[in-house]
């Protein structure tokens, strides 16, 4: 039995480093297409602004938490938006998106069911959506935002 061994040469060398860099250079593309393809927009206009009005807002997330309302957010079998309300007198309005942004916002409005209960008027179409709701009696207001699917 005879061992052959070839050597190792600068073509050798040079297709061992165009491939490697071909490798992670098509890597790259591809993370950066998926990045920009998934990427829903902007959180917001200017973070600095934003930031100068985050301790504003968490004050006004506690004083909705001191109102006790207990507000349950559910999707009922026909796809509706349904939120539980401790009483009469709220008002609801609210928005639902795609969290990806492949499908159109739907502006949500609320019809009482007689059950305590307020249920959205507009079925969801099938697939993930964030719901932002804003709940209101009289001047006391509360926020909410929930992922349904």
């Amino acid at each position: 039995m005879r061992i052959t061994t070839q050597q190792f040469t600068g073509r050798h060398m040079a297709a061992v480093m165009i491939g490697f860099f071909a490798v992670v250079v098509g890597v790259n593309i591809h993370m950066a297409r998926l990045a920009s393809g998934t990427f829903g927009g902007t959180v917001v206009e200017n973070s600095y602004v934003a930031s100068q009005k985050y301790n504003g807002w968490l004050a006004a997330a506690r004083a909705a938490d001191r109102l006790g309302w207990a507000t349950p957010v559910a999707l009922d079998a026909g796809r509706h938006v349904v939120v539980g309300v401790p009483g009469a007198g709220f008002a609801i309005s609210g928005s639902a998106h795609h969290p990806l942004g492949r499908a159109a916002d739907v502006s949500l409005a609320f019809r009482a069911d007689g059950q305590g209960r307020l249920v959205a008027t507009t079925p969801l179409p099938a697939g993930r959506w964030q719901v932002r709701l804003t709940i209101r009696r009289g001047t006391d207001v509360k926020r909410l935002a929930e992922d349904l699917a």
